[in-house]
C-alpha cells in the first residue's frame, strides 16, 4: 500500500491553491465570515425600497428569512424521507453477487501490507 503524500508541492494545483482551508482554525474563519457576509446583505436589504408581485415582498430581509425557511424545510423534509425510504443494508442481498460464498481454497489472498 503507498504512503499518504503529505507533501503540499506534489499536490495539483487546485489542491494547492484549496490548502489553507485545511489549516487549523481556518474552517471556523470562514464561517464567522459568511456568518458576517448574510448579516450585511441581510442589512442592504433596508437601504432600498424593494418593488414586488406581493406584498411579503415589500418586507426589508424577506427573501433572506424565506430562503433560510425553506432550506431548514428541505433538511427536514429529506430526513422524514430517509425514514420512509430506507432499507436494511441487506436488502438485496440474496439476488447480488457480493453476497455469494466463495471457497476459500479458490481465492487469492493478497496482503498488501507485506
Amino acid at each position: 500500500m503507498s504512503a499518504k503524500n503529505d507533501n503540499p508541492d506534489t499536490y495539483p494545483a487546485l489542491g494547492r491553491a484549496l490548502n489553507w482551508v485545511d489549516q487549523p482554525g481556518n474552517p471556523t474563519k470562514i464561517f464567522y465570515a459568511l456568518a458576517v457576509a448574510c448579516v450585511l446583505i441581510f442589512l442592504a436589504g433596508f437601504t432600498y425600497t424593494p418593488y414586488g408581485e406581493v406584498a411579503a415582498e415589500k418586507i426589508p430581509g424577506f427573501f433572506a428569512v424565506y430562503g433560510f425557511v425553506m432550506f431548514s424545510f428541505i433538511i427536514f423534509a429529506v430526513r422524514l424521507l430517509r425514514i420512509i425510504l430506507k432499507r436494511p443494508e441487506d436488502y438485496y442481498s440474496p439476488k447480488s453477487i457480493d453476497a455469494e460464498e466463495y471457497p476459500a481454497d479458490q481465492l487469492e489472498v493478497v496482503d498488501h501490507d507485506a
